[in-house]
C-alpha cells in the first residue's frame, strides 16, 4: 500500500541533483511568488501588494518559470500544478500540454499536483478553471523552456536556432546533430520569470494536443488500486472517528469517556469542547469505540432549522442585501408581460466515498493529506486552528472518491490534523461515516428565483427581469472560521461571515445574467448574508438553478409565442459561438421544428454558456414519463460543446456526460430533508440519487473543433443545461411546467393527471 512521503521532501530537495534543468520552484519563500492578479480574490490569503505582470493564465500569479517543471538529467521531466485532479481527468490534459510544447514524449513526463512544499499556489481548483488557468500557464513555460533549450544547444552546436528542431526530448540539427534534453540540462540551472508570449506550437502543427488519450487516472479507480485517500494506508497507521453532536447547534453537556477508553485496540479518546475524537489500531476498533463514546454523550439541542416545507418563504422573508448584477434597463414597448417563480431545495454533493483526511505531527510539523480543492487554504485554515504558524503546517492533495465542490474533505483534514496532536509520530486516518457525510458537509444553498419578462407583439423578448434569493456559495478555508472541527473545540472560531460580491465568475448570481440579446434587462441578486444551515459551493455555484429557471422559462415563452424552442433561442442569440452549439445539438438529435413525441415522451432543450465566460454548452433531451406513477425515465441526449482549444476530447466527453447526468439527479431526485432541530436525509434512502438502472441509452457530445482559440473551461457548463433540458423534456410530456425542485415522482404524477 502507498507509503507516507517522508516529511524532508522540500523545495530544497527537488531543487537538488546535479545537472538538472528546474523549472520547479526557487528557494525564495513561498509568499514571495504569488502575485496578486487584480479582481482575484481566490489567492488574497498570501498574496502580496505587488501588479499582476501582463502574463497568460497562472503565471499572472506565479511567474517564474520554475514553479512549472523540472528536467532531469535522463531526460524525463516533471510538471507541477497547483490544480487538483478531482476525477476531471485534468492530470492527462495538462501533461499532453507539456508534451506539446516541450515537444517530448508523454510517456517521459510526470506531475505533482498541488502540495504546498512543491507546487506553484494557484488557490482553488474550482470554476473550470485548471486547464484554462494551469494548463496556459504549463503550455507557455513549457514552451519558452524548449526555445532556451534550443538556443543553448544552437550556441553548443555552432548552428543558428533556425536550423534547429526540437522533438521527442532533444534538439537535432540539419547534420544528423543530436542533443538530448538531459545533455542540455547538465550544465547549468535555469530560472527567471516567464515571458507574456512565448512562441506556441501552432495547431496545424500538434502531435499530442487535441488528439484523445487515455486518462492515467482511471486504472487504479476501476481495477480496486490505490487511487484515492480512503486506500491510503502508510506503515504505522491509526484509525481515528469523531462524534458529531446530532444537531447544528447542538452543545456537549457531559460525556463519559472511560469506556471507550477501556476498549481493545482504543489509543486515546480525545475532548476539546464539542470536539469528541477516538484512536484505535484497527478501523473497526475506532468505529465501535465512536458508538460506545457516542450512547454517553447528553448533549443540548435547539431547534434552530427552518420548515422545510416552507422553504422558499423562509429565504424570501430573510433580511438581504440586494446586488445589482446587470442593469440595462432601457424605455422599450412592452405588448404582454409574463412571469414565473422557480425554487430549489438544500442539496447535498452526494460524494460516494465519504470523505477522509490522514494526518501525522513530526518533527514539529503537521502534514495532512487531504482531497481539499485547496491546499494553500487549507493549509493557512489548519495552521489557524492549530495555533501554529503557517510552515509547520503543510497539505498534500490526494484524490477523494467524489468531490463535486467544497464538500466535507476539509473537514475531515482538519479532524485528522487535530487527533495527529495527541499521537506525535504516527499517521492518524480520519474516515467520516455516511450519516456524518450527509448531515454536516457543507450543503448547496436553497434558492428562490422570479423571472418577468416583457415580450413584443410576435413574442419576442424585450424587457428581462429576474430575481433570485440566495445564500453565498462559497464559504471554502481561508480561515479556521471555515472548518467543522475548528467550529466545535473550546476555544471556538465563529464561522466566516459572508459578504456580498458581484463578480464576474459569479456566485449565487453565476449565469444569471442570460447570454440572449435583450434590449433591456435587470438582474439583481437578494444576498442572504445568515444562512440557517451551514452551505457552500456545489459544482457550478447557483449557475445550475440560475440556467434551470432562465431557460424553462425560454420554453414557456416559446410556447406563449407558438415558436419552436430551437428556433426562439436562436432569434435571441447574436453570439455566433452561441448559435453553433444551439443548431449543432439540435442537428444531432434530429430536432424538427413542430415535432411531436410519441405517447408519454417529450423533448426537451436548453443553453448556456458556462459564467458567460467558459464553455459554451446546448443540450436536447428525449424522456419517458409514466402517469400512473410518476415515474421519469431519461431516454437519451444529445449535446453540443465549445471549449475553445481541446486538450483532449475524450476528458471534454467524460465531463459533459457528468455533468449532464449529474444534472438530472440534481433535478429529478435530490433534496436535503430537516425537521426544526436535525438534518433527517443521512443516507441513500433519504437523500436518493440517480442509479445506474436510470442512466439514459446514450449520451452524446459534439465537441465544436475551436483550434488556436483560448483554453475554455468545460467541467461544469453541461449541469446548467442538462437539467434544464430534462425539466422541459418532462413538461413537454405532461403538457404542465413543474416549477419546484425536485421533479419527484409525486409532482411528476401530479402534473400529469392534472388535466383530468
Amino acid at each position: 500500500m502507498e507509503r507516507v512521503p517522508s516529511l524532508n521532501l522540500t523545495r530544497r530537495s527537488v531543487l537538488t541533483g546535479t545537472g538538472a534543468l528546474v523549472m520547479a520552484f526557487t528557494l525564495r519563500p513561498a509568499q514571495a511568488q504569488t502575485i496578486m492578479a487584480p479582481g482575484d480574490e481566490t489567492q488574497n490569503f498570501q498574496a502580496q501588494p505587488q501588479p499582476a505582470p501582463d502574463l497568460p493564465g497562472s503565471l499572472k500569479t506565479n511567474p517564474n518559470l520554475e514553479s512549472w517543471l523540472r528536467i532531469e538529467p535522463t531526460g524525463r521531466a516533471t510538471i507541477f500544478t497547483g490544480k487538483a485532479e478531482l476525477g476531471q481527468g485534468i492530470k492527462t490534459a495538462l501533461l499532453q500540454i507539456a508534451a506539446e510544447e516541450l515537444k517530448i514524449p508523454f510517456e517521459s513526463l510526470s506531475l505533482i499536483g498541488p502540495d504546498t512544499s512543491l507546487s506553484p499556489n494557484e488557490g482553488y481548483t474550482a470554476g473550470s478553471h485548471s486547464v484554462q488557468d494551469s494548463g496556459t500557464a504549463i503550455r507557455h513555460a513549457a514552451a519558452q523552456a524548449r526555445e532556451i533549450l534550443l538556443g543553448d544547444a544552437a550556441r553548443r552546436l555552432s548552428l543558428p536556432v533556425e536550423q534547429l528542431r526540437a522533438g521527442d526530448g532533444a534538439i537535432t540539427g540539419p547534420g544528423g546533430q543530436r542533443l538530448s534534453y538531459g545533455e542540455l540540462v547538465s550544465e547549468h540551472l535555469i530560472e527567471g520569470r516567464a515571458q507574456p508570449n512565448s512562441k506556441l506550437t501552432a495547431p496545424a502543427d500538434f502531435i499530442e494536443m487535441g488528439k484523445p488519450r487515455h486518462r492515467i487516472d482511471i486504472p487504479a479507480k476501476v481495477t480496486g488500486g490505490e487511487a484515492y485517500i480512503q486506500d491510503m494506508r502508510p506503515d504505522g497507521m491509526l484509525h481515528g472517528r469523531i462524534v458529531r453532536p446530532p444537531s447544528p447547534g447542538a452543545r456537549l453537556q457531559s460525556v463519559d469517556m472511560r469506556v471507550a477508553e477501556a476498549m481493545p485496540g482504543v489509543v486515546k479518546v480525545t475532548r476539546d469542547g464539542n470536539f469528541l475524537g477516538v484512536i484505535a489500531e484497527k478501523e473497526w476498533q475506532a468505529i465501535k469505540a465512536m458508538r460506545a463514546l457516542s450512547a454517553t454523550v447528553r448533549w443540548q439541542e435547539q431547534a434552530s432549522l427552518p420548515d422545510v416545507a416552507k422553504l422558499p418563504e423562509v429565504l424570501m422573508a430573510m433580511p438581504a442585501e440586494d446586488g445589482v448584477v446587470v442593469d440595462q434597463r432601457v424605455p422599450v414597448s412592452v405588448a404582454e408581460t409574463v412571469e414565473a417563480t422557480f425554487t430549489r431545495p438544500y442539496q447535498i454533493h452526494g460524494s460516494i466515498g465519504p470523505s477522509c483526511g490522514l494526518a501525522k505531527l513530526e518533527g514539529g510539523v503537521t502534514t495532512v493529506w487531504t482531497h481539499t480543492q485547496g491546499v494553500y487554504p487549507d493549509q493557512k485554515a489548519i495552521a489557524e486552528m492549530l495555533a501554529v504558524p503557517t510552515e509547520q503546517v503543510r497539505c498534500i492533495h490526494v484524490e477523494g472518491s467524489g468531490c463535486y465542490g467544497h464538500n466535507a474533505a476539509d473537514d475531515a483534514a482538519a479532524d485528522a490534523a487535530l487527533l495527529a496532536q495527541a499521537v506525535p509520530g504516527r499517521p492518524v486516518k480520519v474516515q467520516w461515516m455516511r450519516e456524518q457525510e450527509h448531515a454536516w458537509e457543507p450543503f448547496s444553498p436553497g434558492m428562490v428565483t422570479k423571472v418577468r419578462a416583457g415580450v413584443d407583439a410576435g413574442g419576442n423578448i424585450v424587457d428581462w427581469n429576474y430575481e433570485l434569493w440566495s445564500n453565498s456559495h462559497n464559504s471554502r478555508p481561508g480561515s479556521a472560521g471555515a472548518l467543522l472541527p475548528a467550529q466545535h473545540i473550546g476555544k471556538a472560531f465563529p464561522a466566516d461571515v459572508a459578504k456580498l460580491q458581484i463578480t464576474p465568475e459569479g456566485n449565487g448570481d453565476r449565469n444569471s445574467n442570460p447570454l440572449y440579446a435583450f434590449p433591456s434587462r435587470h438582474v439583481i441578486w437578494h444576498f442572504l448574508a445568515q444562512a440557517p444551515i451551514r452551505v457552500s459551493a456545489l459544482r457550478g455555484l447557483g449557475a445550475y438553478f440560475n440556467v434551470f429557471s432562465i431557460e424553462n422559462f425560454m420554453d414557456d415563452l416559446a410556447a406563449k409565442a407558438g415558436v419552436d424552442p430551437v428556433e426562439y433561442r436562436l432569434r435571441h442569440l447574436q453570439d455566433p459561438r452561441a448559435r453553433d452549439v444551439v443548431t449543432r445539438a439540435a442537428e444531432r438529435f434530429g430536432w424538427k421544428a413542430g415535432q411531436k413525441a410519441e405517447q408519454n415522451h417529450g423533448f426537451g432543450f436548453a443553453f448556456a454558456r458556462y459564467k458567460n465566460l467558459a464553455a459554451y454548452c446546448a443540450v436536447a433531451m428525449e424522456v419517458k414519463v409514466e402517469p400512473e406513477t410518476g415515474r421519469v425515465r431519461l431516454i437519451r441526449a444529445s449535446s453540443a460543446v465549445d471549449a475553445g482549444e481541446v486538450v483532449n476530447p475524450d476528458g471534454v466527453i467524460n465531463q459533459v456526460q457528468g455533468g449532464i447526468i449529474q444534472a438530472a439527479s440534481w433535478t429529478l431526485y435530490e433534496a436535503v430533508t430537516f425537521d426544526q432541530t436535525r438534518i433527517t436525509s443521512v443516507d441513500w434512502s433519504t437523500y436518493p440519487i440517480l442509479r445506474f438502472d436510470a442512466l439514459p441509452q446514450s449520451v452524446d457530445v459534439d465537441i465544436i473543433p475551436r483550434q488556436g482559440t483560448p483554453f475554455l473551461g468545460a467541467g461544469e457548463c453541461g449541469q446548467g443545461p442538462g437539467g434544464a433540458a430534462v425539466a422541459n423534456a418532462i413538461t413537454n410530456a405532461v403538457g404542465r411546467r413543474i416549477y419546484d425542485l425536485p421533479l419527484t415522482r409525486e409532482r411528476v404524477r401530479a402534473a400529469a393527471n392534472s388535466f383530468g
